[in-house]
């Protein structure tokens, strides 16, 4: 029996498919003008996404960092709408291998905000979200919460999984762009996929299905 996130998936999937085959009947009946049109729209969005590359590297953008403390991710959270933030325990080695591949995408995905923070120096946090496990991923779509990686369950439930297994399960939020086929992850095998529950950080212990705000 398909779960919730496979038929979201695949309604999502036939979505695209879709405005894939409108968007090419459309190219089919285009004349000389019609390109000219279409040429000049794709040099401004070009442009619009070369300032909006900039504005996120200004904002820290493309590197992968640490944040000094609770207080540094909300102001991090006012500037970037889409976040990767890992919390970490000092000594944890499967921590230091999230930090591998973190930095590695950081460098790839620059319209996303890729951090850390220390969880021993975030009770805030950390009790108001419940993460208890170490490594734990949340990930920050529109500046809200959506999702959490806790561990390495999702990815495969071992310690060399590749980058690109941790970047097709981070994309399953929204959090980055993702060009790859959101059905099936890169190692061509379904992996364990188990969806945690929503937590609202306004609540404090009464949590709700809404997505986390990210007000301080």
């Amino acid at each position: 029996m398909a779960s919730p996130l496979q038929h979201h998936l695949l309604n999502t999937a036939k979505q695209i498919e879709m405005e894939l085959d409108q968007q090419l009947d459309h190219l089919d009946n285009l004349d000389c003008d019609d390109l000219k049109v279409l040429r000049e729209q794709r040099l401004r969005e070009m442009r619009e996404l070369n300032n909006k590359k900039q504005e996120w590297l200004k904002c820290g953008h493309g590197t992968y960092t640490e944040l000094a403390g609770e207080k540094e991710f909300f102001e991090t959270s006012k500037k970037s709408n889409n976040i990767v933030l890992h919390f970490y325990c000092d000594g944890n080695e499967r921590c230091r291998i999230v930090d591998m591949h973190l930095k590695i995408l950081a460098s790839k995905h620059v319209e996303t905000k890729f951090c850390k923070l220390n969880a021993d120096k975030s009770p805030f946090l950390t009790h108001r979200l419940r993460i208890e496990a170490m490594p734990t991923i949340a990930l920050v779509k529109d500046s809200k919460v959506k999702d959490f990686i806790v561990g390495f369950t999702d990815l495969g439930n071992c310690d060399d999984f590749s980058t690109e297994m941790l970047e097709w399960r981070i994309s399953q939020s929204g959090a980055i762009d993702y060009d790859g086929d959101l059905m099936q992850p890169p190692e061509g095998k379904r992996k364990p996929y188990l969806n945690q529950p929503q937590k609202t950080i306004r609540d404090g212990n009464n949590f709700d299905d809404s997505d986390i705000e990210l007000d301080d």
